[in-house]
């Protein structure tokens, strides 16, 4: 199988290094970014462009792996390219690839990426949707040779899944960023956490999290909750935050 990779972000360098492990032939990656597309072209013994008129156009599958505001655009320049066409967005609509390729579709990892920590995506879902039945026999067959769980999400199941992350990836990791600047101001490690966030993370794999949630808030614990906001009254940011989750806690548990 040949494969183009556009983009050269997080997504981009995991999926163009799995399909090269997986003996697929990365014959281009374009990238805005020369540099990073150099990098991972080196890295899958590829062709780094950044010009269209560079495009190898009979290529067996085209993946989009750029910002969700530039598919769009680089769909257009996919217009009558012999192979698949696919994007890995979560948020953004299938229909968005109309016209481009000899098919087109979805193949979206649902898991956090980064160019320095290694995933084993045979463990990573991957939600998939195309244009028509062949394109998604085409999708699903590649997206099997990535990973053990494989599943057909419409454009509007994806986009619930896409929200769904943010708040259990996106939101939670931002709360450990507030959380390390709380303990800094007060000359404390963040390492202390680990072992909690590691144990929150663990709980939720044998149980759900309303059954595992502890806390002041589960346990209306009014006296500690006001102690706690008293300690944020200089804060009014993270006092708003402390104020809405646990009212969102106490509710859940009615």
């Amino acid at each position: 199988m040949n494969i183009v990779c556009i983009g050269s972000g997080n997504v981009a360098t995991h999926l163009a290094i799995a399909f090269k492990a997986m003996g697929a032939e990365i014959v281009q990656v374009w990238s805005q970014d020369s540099k990073n597309a150099e990098i991972l072209a080196a890295l899958t013994k590829a062709k780094p462009i950044q010009s269209w008129e560079e495009l190898d156009r009979s290529a067996d599958c085209y993946v989009i792996a750029v910002k969700d505001d530039a598919i769009e655009t680089v769909a257009t320049h996919l217009k009558g390219v012999k192979g698949i066409v696919v994007h890995t967005s979560g948020a953004t609509a299938m229909d968005t690839l109309a016209g481009a390729g000899s098919g087109y579709g979805v193949l979206y990892p649902l898991q956090t990426f980064s160019k320095t920590k290694a995933i084993d995506l045979k463990k990573v879902p991957f939600c998939i949707e195309a244009d028509r039945p062949e394109s998604l026999e085409k999708i699903a067959a590649i997206a099997q040779l990535l990973s053990h769980e494989v599943a057909e999400v419409s454009s509007e199941q994806r986009k619930i899944l896409h929200l769904a992350a943010v708040f259990a990836c996106n939101f939670s990791n931002h709360l450990y960023h507030l959380s390390s600047q709380l303990l800094a101001q007060h000359q404390l490690k963040f390492d202390l956490l680990k072992p909690l966030i590691t144990e929150t993370a663990a709980k939720i794999q044998y149980a759900s999290a309303a059954e595992v949630q502890t806390g002041p808030a589960v346990r209306g614990d009014e006296e500690t909750m006001r102690k706690h906001l008293d300690l944020l009254k200089d804060s009014p940011e993270l006092h708003h935050i402390y104020e809405l989750l646990s009212n969102s806690i106490k509710k859940a548990q009615r």
